[in-house]
């Protein structure tokens, strides 16, 4: 069963003026690195939460890599703690999804989130932020974008284009995972790069645009695949 690698990182229950404050804290101790490459990964997990009459219900679906068979599931439930605020988006998801992940049998080498890593406003989306707790490689893939600029990438399959923050730095990459079908934004969320992540999201996108990890987390959570802005 994996743990929890840094159980005490910080408390939850912030008003939002301190989650912001929290965020740039914790921003700084996020490492860009290059990996996990796909030889060496044999698992991959996708992660989602719904939200229903303010319960929220997390799951996690680790599929076998590459072959993309689902070999485990976990779910959890609570009552939603926070309001919903764009991009604050992991202190209302966050503890629900740590629940699911302490529930897993399986440590997967990768998670890839429905949501952004570091293609926010204060570099800590919700991929990256878990990805501190879990001190795991992860992946932010989201369907619409949070922050940032970018020109309109090619309309064939792994065309992308970088997306960039006020400063002029790339914070992120628009990938077409289809042919002719619009475009989803992906960022490294913790121990990982954008390059590396660019790789595990094709990798793991087969007819659909958003990738089968992501997919199979919809379909445990419930989603109704309403897009959330982190």
């Amino acid at each position: 069963m994996p743990a929890i690698a840094n159980p005490d990182l910080h408390p939850w229950y912030l008003n939002p003026d301190d989650a912001v404050a929290l965020q740039m804290v914790l921003a700084s101790r996020l490492r860009t690195q290059a990996g996990p490459a796909l030889a060496d990964i044999r698992t991959v997990a996708g992660v989602d939460v719904s939200v229903r009459d303010e319960v929220s219900r997390a799951a996690i679906v680790v599929l076998r890599f590459p072959a993309l068979t689902i070999l485990e599931v976990s779910q959890a439930q609570a009552p939603t703690p926070f309001p919903y605020i764009p991009g604050l988006l992991s202190f209302r998801e966050g503890q629900v999804i740590l629940a699911a992940y302490e529930r897993l049998t399986v440590t997967p080498d990768v998670l890839i989130f429905d949501g952004q890593g570091q293609a926010h406003p204060r570099r800590l989306g919700i991929a990256a932020h878990i990805g501190l707790w879990l001190e795991r490689p992860t992946v932010g893939c989201a369907k619409s974008r949070l922050t940032g600029f970018h020109r309109e990438p090619g309309q064939n399959r792994g065309d992308f284009t970088p997306l960039l923050n006020a400063r002029r730095e790339i914070i992120g990459a628009v990938l077409r995972t289809r042919t002719r079908v619009k475009p989803v934004y992906v960022s490294p969320g913790h121990l990982c790069d954008l390059r590396s992540a660019v790789q595990i999201v094709l990798a793991c996108t087969t007819r659909y645009r958003l990738p089968e990890p992501i997919r199979a987390a919809h379909a445990a959570a419930g989603s109704d695949q309403q897009t959330r802005h982190e």
